[in-house]
């Protein structure tokens, strides 16, 4: 009997905790992410872009990505580690694998949305430039202006020029 009248408390109290949790989660999040992945050999360039963004010109890796978009168009993106991938043998001739020689990143938000006469249409809205380390670490907090609606977002990290080195995603 006191078997049973323990499992029946520990069963409540995770109950209790469960519901406690959903009633407090945030449900202001448009996209939550907490992995992305660098830029591999066969996106990199124009040939096979992503919803009209380019890949970067050579393979990159990342060792973590934390990406959170607001409905109201908060975009705060965290990254570390993002880098030339050192296993790419173009990467290797050149003598940059594992390090970032582009000393800004910015975000861009890619959204699938709706035009004036009701069609289908892929709107991408970017940040502006934000500071990032030799070893790919990098941290912003921006506003920008989505589309509405914003459907299936993607988060891209990017170079200045718009060709991205990772996205949400694993």
């Amino acid at each position: 009997m006191l078997r049973r009248t323990i499992w029946t408390v520990a069963i409540a109290g995770v109950m209790v905790a469960a519901s406690v949790s959903a009633v407090g989660a945030d449900e202001s999040k448009l996209l939550e992410a907490n992995s992305m992945v660098g830029v591999p050999r066969p996106y990199t360039g124009a040939e096979n872009a992503i919803r009209g963004v380019p890949g970067g010109g050579l393979p990159w890796v990342i060792e973590f990505g934390k990406v959170k978009v607001s409905p109201e168009g908060r975009v705060d993106v965290q990254v570390k580690g993002l880098v030339f991938d050192p296993d790419d043998q173009a990467v290797i001739d050149r003598g940059i694998g594992g390090t970032n020689t582009v000393p800004n990143f910015k975000a861009i938000v890619s959204c699938l949305s709706t035009d004036a006469a009701g069609g289908a249409v892929t709107v991408n809205v970017s940040t502006g430039l934000f500071p990032a380390d030799v070893d790919g670490n990098a941290h912003i907090r921006e506003q920008v202006s989505l589309p509405d609606p914003c459907i299936g977002p993607i988060v891209f990290v990017t170079s200045p020029g718009g060709a991205w080195f990772a996205s949400t995603g694993s």
